[in-house]
């Protein structure tokens, strides 16, 4: 037998997308218990809830996925030529305890932390979970911010402004009727981009119209031009509101680009374009809060709508990233380009 030897080597340090444990875009983790003012400038909370869900589940998984499937590459922005960690100190708050069939403690769990979060950090990201959630989400946001100051847009395929679904009342197809009908958005505070298909009825379109909220089809958005629809709903927006949620219902992106969700509607959205509108609107409007909703890991191929999902979440980060270095005079690294238009770098919060 040959004479043994002490191995000797010296460790390399590093990490991996596919290694260590995952967070969101891999920032550390903070419980959204642990908040305080100045602890962070963004804190991402996960919310995975899909009892009310009307057709396919499994969105309930939809935090976890965006944790630990989605690639990140990096974070330096290549358009805008900004690294969204120079800028911005991200945390991770992990997710709120939603047990199963108990909408009624998930949906006071969500509003609880979401005010939470919302009143400790500057910038706050809801990962669902289906659509119910931004309900007491975007409630939260509204009580921080201004009840009746907020302005939301609302990216989907379908309106979600129902008075209940199979009977129930906060199905993840009526959050936004209860959203105006509590009055935390008052009129000419609420935009919808991307509605198709079959669904819902006139009426539902007849009580959006009443308390002053305006959509924008589909069929508009190919017609006109995104930059168009964005320039009509962001000068709304910077007139009437002092703060913005925006909510990113999955389902807005085509099908192609978005098969891991629960109500899929042919005739969709490119992913180009909603990175697109989501950039301008981090860009050009008081964004306060920002929800990703409705992405169901059990249906997605080979996480495209996982992907698709995180970098809206990226894409909205690097915005942020990029007021605030405009706003210390700061230039774009290559390849990069200044934005063509920057307002609104923050917001009144309400009292």
């Amino acid at each position: 037998m040959g004479e043994h030897h002490a191995f000797e080597g010296e460790y390399v340090d590093g990490m991996t997308p596919y290694a260590g444990i995952p967070t969101f875009g891999g920032f550390p983790h903070i419980p959204w218990q642990d908040l305080s003012p100045d602890t962070a400038d963004v804190a991402i909370l996960g919310v995975p809830y899909d009892n009310s869900a009307a057709n396919r589940p499994g969105c309930r998984f939809g935090p976890r996925a965006m944790r630990s499937q989605a690639f990140t590459s990096g974070y330096h922005h290549l358009p805008l030529g900004v690294d969204i960690t120079e800028w911005l100190s991200v945390v991770d708050a992990g997710d709120v305890h939603c047990p199963h069939g108990l909408t009624d403690i998930s949906h006071t769990n969500a509003r609880l932390a979401a005010r939470r979060v919302t009143d400790a950090v500057p910038f706050s990201v809801f990962l669902g979970g289906d659509h119910s959630i931004t309900w007491p989400t975007a409630a939260a946001v509204a009580e921080t911010h201004g009840w009746g100051e907020i302005g939301l847009i609302h990216f989907d395929a379908h309106a979600d402004a129902a008075t209940h679904l199979d009977g129930n009342l906060a199905s993840h197809a009526t959050p936004m009727r209860h959203l105006l009908e509590s009055g935390a958005l008052k009129e000419g505070h609420f935009e919808q981009i991307g509605l198709r298909g079959y669904w819902p009825p006139p009426e539902d379109f007849e009580f959006v119209a009443s308390q002053g909220g305006r959509w924008h089809l589909m069929e508009h958005v190919r017609e006109s031009g995104i930059d168009a629809v964005l320039d009509s709903v962001i000068n709304r927006m910077v007139d009437n509101c002092s703060a913005v949620y925006l909510s990113v219902d999955i389902d807005v992106l085509d099908p192609s680009h978005a098969p891991g969700t629960g109500t899929p509607e042919p005739g969709g959205m490119s992913p180009i374009d909603l990175l697109h509108a989501v950039r301008r609107i981090a860009l050009e409007t008081p964004l306060v809060a920002l929800d990703v909703m409705e992405v169901s890991p059990p249906f997605d191929h080979a996480d495209v709508t996982v992907n698709n999902a995180h970098r809206v979440v990226f894409e909205t980060l690097a915005a942020l990233a990029y007021k605030k270095r405009h706003l210390a005079g700061g230039a774009p690294h290559q390849p990069g380009r200044s934005a063509p238009m920057v307002r609104h770098p923050g917001a009144r919060r309400g009292t």
